[in-house]
């Protein structure tokens, strides 16, 4: 797990650093506007993502009739999404907070499943068995679906569409881009939880399919209320 610990501390710098300069080239608004509402919201943003993380992580261990504790990528969004909201509804905030963060969320998915890839069997985001000819074999003996390289280059896939669409300022994209990546990452992770040996709440979904599922109906409902408010 130490690999995995050292690519999780450069996934956290590099998002750092990819924040640092969006901010300073084209979200610098978006940013300013999270600054208003107080230091309140990065402490409920945290205590979601945390919450969310862990506890999706842990749930799905069990479920699939494994011991211990575990972390979700999905979980954390989850967690993070619906503390704020909530937080932004006591507030009476209106509208996506969320612009700033979508250069750091992609980037640190990008190089925090490299550390998943790279970690084998012990971190427990590998895939089903495989006969594709770009199987990898974890450890086992068995050559799996590399899950983890399949998000993390779909993230990348985002990204660089993300940082185009911010250089031309795109007006959609501008009001919109929280729930736009929040769509295409549960979109993707809905389709990759296929190809995982997770335990199945119905049928052949796992509890992130339903997470997944949930976070997708959100980004589609908030772009159409967004939308909606526009043309009111």
């Amino acid at each position: 797990m130490i690999l995995h610990t050292v690519f999780d501390l450069l996934a956290a710098m590099a998002s750092v650093v990819v924040t640092a300069v969006c901010y300073r080239w084209r979200l610098y608004d978006a940013a300013t506007r999270i600054e208003t509402i107080g230091t309140a919201y990065a402490l409920v943003l945290v205590l979601g993502a945390v919450a969310g993380g862990y506890g999706a992580g842990t749930l799905n261990l069990w479920l699939s009739g494994e011991a211990g504790f575990g972390r979700s990528i999905v979980g954390a969004l989850a967690g993070a999404i619906t503390a704020i909201e909530i937080f932004k509804w006591r507030k009476g905030v209106i509208g996506s907070t969320g612009l700033i963060f979508v250069p750091a969320f992609a980037t640190s998915v990008i190089i925090g499943r490299i550390g998943c890839y790279l970690s084998g069997l012990e971190d427990n985001t590998y895939g089903l068995p495989t006969g594709l000819p770009w199987g990898h074999d974890f450890g086992d003996g068995v050559l799996r679906h590399p899950v983890q390289l399949y998000e993390s280059l779909s993230m990348l896939l985002f990204l660089a569409i993300a940082l185009i669409l911010l250089a031309r300022r795109q007006s959609f994209f501008m009001g919109n881009g929280f729930y736009l990546m929040v769509l295409f990452y549960s979109a993707q992770r809905f389709i990759w939880e296929f190809l995982k040996p997770y335990g199945s709440l119905v049928g052949p979904f796992n509890l992130f399919h339903f997470i997944c599922a949930g976070l997708c109906c959100y980004s589609i409902w908030m772009m159409g209320r967004r939308d909606g408010r526009a043309n009111s």
